[in-house]
Formats: structure tokens, sequence, C-alpha cells
């Protein structure tokens, strides 16, 4: 049996040379690309409306409570509807989310503040719809708000007309609903088409019964519905649906579709997160995952009070905003501030309403 002798093949000085400097090569046009890529984005920054906001007003929060709040980015989403394209010092905040973050995680939870809910606007005891907030102080006086009432310390923004919407949809191609339009809401929807399709300048397209694709106007007019079951809950669901599918179409999306995205809805958004921050969060897009929603508040009963008219009731507030921090933050023991104390009780002093009180209205 005869064996046959290894034989190493010997590299030659030159090969050597040749192998390193492809080495070098390669990780010179990586470096490049990364560069390329920063630039792009760089480039696409000046179409953002960046404020220099900051430093806004919060509850005296608890060292425990602040300490919790820091392991999350908690950011205040605000679709103005305004029927000016580009304007955010004032109008009516038809849509008001909360996007919270979980910086290790980056798993991310999207709670809706439904627009009517009986809230402090002005930080002296005025109680109003919460979005009156915005309509008469803007952006800083609805973060404020929404940290007065609610034991938050939220200092980042991104503020949207309404209507930029369609363009966000129609920038990535489309997307798709999670669940068929019933035939009620396709009726509705369509009564919203020929508005929108005007202000936005596209083309007027109506929806049928049982689809589930939609383009920018058909999306835009969707979340607008609320006369349907569930009334205005129910078209704050609506807009949670559109942003979650929205999202999902934007991490599958190819570089011109991304280019297109950021072309036509840039200059529609106003934020006070800095070039640095925005370039931080893009860099890890695919790792953030949507995993939960919901409306606030989650105890309520509906009700009619003079001069402010139909407004939402939290049964209580502090009640409500203990089910938040659970919710946003897995916390099943937050203390609220005396400030929130003292809000939630003027508000049921007001209105009569106490947690027994609350109704469930199926969102």
């Amino acid at each position: 049996m005869s064996t046959k002798k290894k034989t190493t093949k010997k590299v030659s000085k030159k090969q050597l040379k040749k192998k390193r400097q492809k080495r070098i090569l390669m990780a010179e046009f990586g470096i490049l690309l990364i560069l390329l890529v920063v630039l792009f984005g760089w480039t696409k920054f000046g179409k953002l409306n960046i404020t220099t906001l900051k430093n806004l007003a919060t509850n005296d929060l608890d060292q425990e409570t602040k300490e919790l709040l820091s392991g999350y980015t908690t950011v205040a989403f605000f679709g103005v509807d305004n029927r000016s394209n580009g304007k955010y010092e004032s109008g009516n905040s038809d849509s008001i989310m909360i996007c919270n973050i979980n910086n290790d995680t980056k798993e991310v939870k999207i709670v809706s503040v439904y627009r009517d809910t009986m809230m402090d606007v002005d930080g002296n005891g005025k109680l109003r719809k919460c979005n009156y907030a915005y309509n008469h102080g803007g952006v800083s006086e609805s973060m404020e708000m929404l940290n007065r009432n609610l034991d938050l310390d939220i200092q980042k923004y991104v503020a949207v007309d309404f209507y930029a919407l369609a363009d966000a949809v129609d920038s990535v191609g489309g997307i798709t609903l999670p669940e068929p339009l019933t035939a009620e809401e396709a009726q509705y929807t369509n009564e919203y088409v020929p508005e929108v399709a005007f202000i936005v300048g596209k083309e007027r397209t109506e929806v049928v019964e049982g689809q589930t694709e939609m383009n920018g106007v058909q999306a835009v007019s969707y979340c607008r519905v609320r006369y349907t079951a569930g009334g205005d809950f129910k078209r704050a669901s609506r807009q949670r649906i559109v942003v979650q599918a929205l999202i999902t179409k934007v991490k599958g999306s190819n570089i011109i579709e991304l280019n297109n995205l950021i072309d036509h809805v840039f200059p529609n958004i106003s934020t006070n997160f800095t070039q640095q921050q925005i370039i931080g969060m893009a860099t890890a897009m695919q790792d953030y995952e949507l995993v939960d929603s919901h409306g606030f508040p989650f105890d309520m009963k509906t009700g009619t009070f003079g001069k402010i008219g139909s407004v939402d009731v939290p049964c209580t507030l502090e009640s409500n905003v203990n089910k938040l921090y659970e919710f946003l933050y897995g916390e099943t023991t937050h203390v609220a501030s005396n400030q929130l104390k003292s809000i939630s009780q003027s508000i049921q002093d007001y209105t009569g309403y106490s947690e027994g009180d609350a109704l469930d209205y199926g969102f």
C-alpha cells in the first residue's frame, strides 16, 4: 500500500503582496461605500425642518421613574390636519401618538392618545380636549401637555402634515392592510377620497369591499373614517394599522423606493432630532420591531360638558397612567407624581366620573 506524501504549496512573496493589496483594496472599497451612504443621507437632511426645541417641562418624577425612562426613547408623533402641507406652528393635531423605543431590545410600542381625551391643556388647570394644546400652543405646548398629564419625559417629536402620509405610502409602492375592508369602511373611505385627492394633487381612486392593497389617497381617506362602529376610537386604531403597514413596507424597500420616500416626505416633516441622532437610528432600522399598539385612555367614558363639548374622560387619569406605564415599560408599581394626582382629581371633580364609571367601547 503506497502512501502519498503531502506537499505544501509555497506562496511567493509576490503572491502574498497581491493578497494583501487585494484585502486592502476590498477594505477601502467597503469604507468608500459606507462614506457614500453617509454622504447620500447627509445631503437629504437639508430637506428636513429641524428645530432646536429642548428642555421641555416635566412633572417632579421620582428617581426610580427617571431611571426607568432613561432606558427608553419616547417620541411624540403629531399628524397635523391643517389642510396646508408643511406648516406645523398650529393646526389641529388630528393624530397624536406616543412612540416608545426600548433602547436595548429595539422593540417599539405605539399608543394613540385619543384627540378628544380630557386633559389639563395649559398647566393652569384648563380642562379641554387634548388636541386643543397643539392648536393653541404648537408642538412645545402639546408635548408638555403629554408630559404633564401622563407623567412622561418626552423631549423628542416628529410632526408631519397628515396629508404627507399619502406621499409616504405612494413612495414605497403602497401598503397592505392586515384585514380586508368591510362594506361600511369602503363606503366611508370613498366619501373622503375626493377631498384628499384634491388636497394632495393625486388621482381619485376609490376602494371596494374586501380590498387590502392601498395607495396614498386611499390610505389617508381610510385613516379619516370615524363614523363606523367605534367612532374616533376605531379611527385611531385605523391610523395605527396604517402606520404599522407603512413601517413593514419601508423595512422591505429598495434604495430607489427609500430615495423616493425621503425626497417626498422629508420636506413635510418637522422634528427636533439632530442629524446625528437620525443617522444613528437609521443605521439600526432593520433591528426595530413594532411589537404592540394600544389606545389611550384604557378605561374611559364619553360625555358632553358645556363649552368643552363631547370628550373622552379617563376613569381615572391616574389609574390610566398606571396602565400606560405597564404597557410601555412593564412597570406595575408606578407612583404618580403630585401634579398627575392633582389633575386626575380635578377631572374627577369636574365630570363626576370615577373608575367604576368606565365603559367598554371595544377598543
